[in-house]
């Protein structure tokens, strides 16, 4: 059990913590939609496959190239709504607008008209979600400067995101429903803009009502104007620099990029396991089952894990509660050998009150653990804080463990014989793509355990950090 008391001052309001959770939910809703629309691009609007693979992968590029660049920009800025604010509501009503924008795609138009309207309105609305994203992470781990109302903080925003995955699966089945929707094309286009408007609505509230940290006297700010490009991006590769040799955050990255790598890779088997293994290939008994696994899962890690991770923290520290929930999720992984059962599909969710500790636990913890190793950097390098870039190259190494799933997940499939043109998959296949479906979360799982073994950011040393930080800065 911790032994130290989070101080008033250190307190996150109710109200702040929804309103940086609600952040959050549109940081999910976002992209879990674009992934659910991606499919309706072939679909509904007689995308090619090989172009549709292009246009989810040329954006991404540029997306690993502006997350940094935004999180060091909002890092440096001065102004008196804050260092982060200011992005987070303009970019909060840029995604909405851009997201609603990129779907208006015409179905009469040649087909490469509506690539290339796509592909033009992609690398727009990936800047704008760049100015939403990058700040609003930073954001979160400036709220507080407590180790444990770090973890409370990204707990409840955590549990307030899986809104967005109990949400998304079921646009599979209102886009494609004739009798919400006379067309698909006209799902997508309408769904995208009620989607859109959302995420403006839910992206402004972290502007509004959160409080980050006062940077109006903060040293070291670099002056950031287009006459001085290059010298910023030399400052920003020599803070990346220095992150690398932050020990205890290149363990932080590693782990993430297993288990959410593991996870990933995997997470479509599920689709193609109870589609062909349970219900032998027949899209029509298969019915809403995979939604509802999807939703439930999200459900089960609002209300059941993230309290349950956040509890654990609490009492054995952030690095024990990490182990225990993905020791807890391997368990959960190999149940799914006799939950994916044929003869009774409601067995299907015995697993995931278990599985679901290993992204549950795994978000909850990191972005706390991140804001942690902030207060490092800042002792060992000085001003300025760098949370949005640390925050920024932490989730660019989640969006590369998302680029090699998909990679893989195509390899994986290839390499157990399922065959995409066959209605029936044969026995041999699906034993083989079920055991990779646990053999690879859960080797994964166990290699983030090793490697957080060594992790040596305790609640102890970083309250010593933060009161030689304290004493530094000379605060009271």
């Amino acid at each position: 059990m911790s032994h130290y008391k989070t101080e008033a001052k250190d307190r996150v309001p109710m109200g702040q913590k929804m309103a940086f959770g609600a952040g959050n939910l549109v940081n999910n809703l976002l992209p879990g939609a674009l992934g659910v629309f991606m499919f309706f691009l072939v679909t509904a609007f007689g995308m090619d496959p090989v172009l549709a693979g292009l246009l989810g992968a040329l954006p991404r590029v540029l997306d690993a190239l502006t997350d940094p660049i935004m999180g060091y920009i909002s890092d440096n800025t001065r102004s008196r709504f804050g260092r982060r604010r200011p992005y987070i509501f303009i970019g909060a009503i840029l995604s909405g607008v851009l997201f609603a924008v990129l779907w208006q795609l015409d179905p009469d138009k040649t087909m490469m008209f509506n690539f290339w309207y796509f592909l033009i309105f992609s690398l727009i609305y990936i800047i704008g979600n760049t100015i939403f994203s990058a700040p609003l992470i930073g954001l979160g781990y400036e709220m507080t400067t407590d180790y444990a109302e770090r973890t409370r903080l990204m707990g409840l925003s955590q549990t307030v995101g899986q809104i967005a995955w109990m949400i998304v699966p079921w646009f599979w089945v209102i886009i494609a429903d004739p009798d919400i929707f006379e067309t698909q094309v006209l799902g997508v286009q309408r769904l995208s803009i009620i989607v859109g408007a959302i995420c403006m609505l839910l992206g402004v509230m972290p502007a509004l009502f959160c409080k980050g940290m006062d940077s109006s006297k903060m040293e070291g700010l670099k002056e950031i104007k287009m006459s001085s490009i290059w010298s910023t991006l030399l400052g920003l590769l020599k803070d990346i620099g220095k992150m690398f040799k932050n020990i205890p955050f290149v363990r932080l990255c590693g782990t993430t990029f297993l288990v959410f790598n593991g996870y990933q890779l995997v997470s479509s088997f599920s689709y193609f396991i109870i589609v062909f293994y349970m219900f032998n290939g027949d899209y029509g008994a298969t019915g809403t089952w995979p939604a509802w696994f999807s939703m439930i899962g999200a459900l089960i890690s609002a209300v059941v894990v993230i309290p349950i991770v956040t509890k654990l923290s609490s009492k054995y520290g952030k690095r024990k509660a990490f182990i225990i929930a993905t020791a807890i999720s391997i368990v959960g992984y190999i149940l799914k050998w006799w939950g994916f059962n044929p003869g009774n599909p409601w067995l299907l969710f015995l697993p995931l009150p278990l599985m679901n500790f290993g992204i549950g636990g795994l978000f909850t913890l990191m972005m706390s653990m991140t804001a942690d190793v902030c207060d490092l950097d800042e002792l060992n390098n000085g001003m300025p804080r760098k949370e949005g870039t640390f925050g920024a190259i932490y989730w660019w190494m989640v969006k590369l463990g998302m680029a090699i799933a998909m990679v893989l997940g195509g390899v994986v499939l290839k390499m157990v014989g399922f065959d995409q043109t066959a209605a029936v998959q044969t026995a041999e296949a699906m034993t083989r793509l079920r055991i990779a479906d646990i053999v690879i979360p859960v080797a994964t799982a166990a290699l983030a355990i090793w490697v957080m073994w060594g992790y040596n950011l305790t609640e102890d040393r970083v309250h010593e950090i933060k009161e030689e930080l304290v004493a530094r800065r000379g605060e009271l």
